[in-house]
């Protein structure tokens, strides 16, 4: 889907590149640019509102693709005008948790981060953590290699030192007084 996009954007921009290729005034080519693309304040500002209005931690797969999901929205909110601080994605971000992550939104509110790339940091590095958990438990699942036998550990270093020590500590072997 967004290499439709770039490519929309590409051939776009090839077309603007040939249609304004023949104005030297850049104040001309200004007032042509914003005449044309003006309008899409009028359209993208109100989507980006109601995409951060509706922005939530809990409807994403990953913190990798709700981090991307943050960054595209707040750029757009920028961009027209609407300023998003870090205390704001903070916020966003803890008050949408899952509701089963109720303890980790209170530890990391508890933390007092005060930078949105200070606690997306962490809870990257959580998840990656996780994940390595997860994939390590998938590989060898809880119980699924069985304990030996207790008489199996015992059989096994009661069978350690035969064959070898008791033979040579009592003067049977070759040289020792065997004529």
């Amino acid at each position: 889907m967004t290499w439709i996009l770039d490519a929309e954007i590409h051939l776009d921009a090839m077309g603007l590149k040939i249609e304004y290729l023949t104005v030297k005034d850049p104040f001309v080519l200004w007032n042509g640019l914003k005449e044309r693309y003006d309008n899409l304040k009028l359209v993208t500002l109100p989507q980006a509102r109601y995409d951060w209005a509706h922005l939530r931690l809990q409807d994403f797969k990953s913190v990798s693709e709700y981090n991307s999901a943050m960054f595209r929205i707040t750029s757009k909110l920028k961009l027209y005008g609407d300023n998003i601080s870090d205390y704001d994605m903070l916020e966003k971000m803890s008050t949408t948790f899952h509701a089963s992550n109720m303890v980790l939104q209170q530890q990391y509110r508890e933390k007092g981060f005060t930078k949105y790339s200070q606690l997306i940091s962490l809870l990257l590095v959580a998840e990656r953590n996780n994940e390595l958990l997860m994939r390590n438990h998938e590989n060898r699942p809880t119980g699924s290699t069985p304990l030996p036998k207790e008489d199996e550990v015992y059989s096994h270093y009661a069978n350690r030192g035969k064959g070898r020590g008791h033979i040579r500590g009592r003067g049977r072997g070759r040289g020792r007084g065997h004529f």
